[in-house]
């Protein structure tokens, strides 16, 4: 049995919009990628797991216990960064960690103290630790949110977006950390940036309206496509023809150049390279492929 298991889980809000449709998951310990675009549903599921918010219907188990039936147990196993957390005005990273400590029930000092300080170690904050968070960088904000996060020991971490707006240098320290802290524990990391599941992934799911489009191990996903992606510069003029006529994938510039990705089983047009694919080409395909799919049912 995997460690969390999401089973046929569903969430229809007040005002009837369905954010999420029979959603099915399992995951084991590491790093866990739900990628997908802005609106897909992704907040309301980690929120949903977070145990903020009840669903309308199905199952969520960790370590094989339901964690609606036991949530505030639950709560103690978990670590959450949401997409967006307050900080209150000039209080120090220090202070502000010990204070949340302390909702977290460690209550002992001493043990409260070397926890504080080993999280802050942990995300490289030791040195700005008297700092006000409210003064942080974007990116030494994120890892303030993960050191909250590890307070208490979590099994289970969840991450929401968290290298949203980090520069390059940022966002490969917080792979790094990410993915040491995924040797020890479920982390389960949601984000529409392909590059963040690429490079710390070794499982991903895609959704998309709501529904998992896809799933499985990233190279087996590429392996899929291979013999179906074709690549070629063209001109400004005629990038419109390709978009009306065949599945256009991707679309980067490159010396002033569009240079675009078909997806096709047999070469599209003289001039189209058979290429290696990508994630992002698995990414494109499979939102691509739902976006279809939802057309087809308004048409019925």
């Amino acid at each position: 049995m995997e460690e969390l298991q999401i089973e046929k889980l569903t969430k229809v809000y007040a005002n009837g919009v369905k954010a999420l449709d029979d959603v099915s998951i399992k995951i084991g310990k590491g790093v866990f990628g739900l990628l997908g675009p802005n609106g897909a549903g992704k907040s309301t599921l980690m929120r949903t797991i977070a145990t903020l918010q009840n669903a309308s219907s199905g199952e969520i188990y960790f370590k094989g216990k339901n964690i609606f039936e036991e949530p505030e147990n639950f709560r103690k196993k978990l670590g959450y960064l949401p997409q967006e957390f307050g900080v209150y005005q000039g209080v120090s990273a220090y202070r502000l960690l010990d204070h949340l400590a302390v909702l977290k029930g460690l209550i002992n000092p001493k043990e409260r103290k070397e926890q504080v300080l080993a999280v802050l170690q942990q995300t490289n904050l030791c040195n700005h630790r008297k700092k006000a968070v409210s003064s942080f960088s974007g990116g030494m904000r994120q890892r303030f949110g993960i050191a909250q996060a590890l307070l208490g020991n979590p099994k289970l971490i969840i991450v929401d977006e968290p290298t949203a707006g980090l520069d390059p240098e940022e966002r490969n320290r917080f792979h790094n950390l990410l993915s040491e802290i995924g040797e020890q524990v479920v982390v389960l990391l949601s984000t529409h940036i392909v590059s963040d599941v690429r490079e710390l992934c070794p499982k991903m799911a895609i959704l998309a309206n709501g529904k998992i489009a896809e799933q499985g191990k990233p190279q087996n996903l590429i392996d899929n496509l291979k013999g179906k992606v074709w690549a070629k510069s063209v001109d400004k003029t005629s990038l419109k023809v390709y978009e009306k006529n065949f599945t256009l994938l991707s679309c980067r510039m490159f010396a002033g150049q569009p240079y675009i990705h078909l997806l096709s089983d047999d070469q599209p047009d003289s001039g189209f390279e058979l290429v290696n694919p990508d994630l992002e080409d698995v990414y494109f395909t499979t939102l691509f492929g739902t976006q279809t799919t939802a057309l087809e049912g308004q048409n019925a």
